[in-house]
């Protein structure tokens, strides 16, 4: 059973540093994009960003270190496989739910550095080359 703790535990901080750097470095762009009028804004939130990351998946990772007992080893491969798939669904919901943030950031500070659209038509009249 110690074998099953140990390969967990060497999977969940290899593939959290690998997400973090990987995140980071492809999400810098994102960032850049979304803060483009203070780029080192941009830097910061990404650096908080990684220690975040590191910070609710590692506490993850260890609460589900804890397991009950494997009697065989297709019990112990079973908890492995059990332990993995819930952390990597947690790393998943974390990713998509920061995309998701950034998204509606964008989408707002774009919003109000776009000129409004100047009217285009008249409603309810005649327009007045049309007479």
């Amino acid at each position: 059973m110690a074998l099953v703790y140990g390969v967990y535990a060497l999977f969940s901080i290899a593939l959290t540093v690998f997400l973090a750097r990987t995140l980071s470095s492809n999400g810098q762009l994102l960032l850049e994009d979304v803060f483009a009028d203070n780029p080192k804004l941009g830097v910061a939130v990404n650096k908080l960003l990684v220690v975040g990351f590191y910070l609710v998946n590692f506490g993850y990772a260890c609460l589900l270190m804890r397991g009950g007992y494997a009697a065989t080893l297709t019990d112990s491969i079973e908890t492995l496989a059990t332990k993995m798939g819930w952390l990597l669904m947690s790393l998943a919901v974390m990713h998509f739910a920061n995309l998701y943030i950034f998204h509606r950031i964008r989408r707002r500070i774009r919003a109000r550095h776009t000129p409004p659209i100047a009217p285009q038509g008249y409603l309810g009249h005649a327009h007045p080359t049309a007479a």
